[in-house]
């Protein structure tokens, strides 16, 4: 994807917007986590915790 080029267009003149009015929120939601996704290169096979973390238990008082 080139970063470089971008077009800047109205949403209102555009037949897209009554494409999205018609989809639910959560269709709109998953639409948006995908496009998230290609544009940060999320891989999920790569996606791990930085730091191992250790489970203790909390002493009552």
């Amino acid at each position: 994807m080139d970063k470089k080029v971008f077009k800047v267009t109205s949403i209102y003149n555009n037949d897209s917007v009554e494409y999205w009015k018609n989809k639910t929120y959560l269709e709109r939601l998953e639409s948006l986590e995908q496009l998230r996704q290609i544009m940060f290169g999320y891989d999920p096979t790569t996606a791990r915790l930085q730091r191992t973390f250790r489970v203790t238990k909390l002493k009552k008082n």
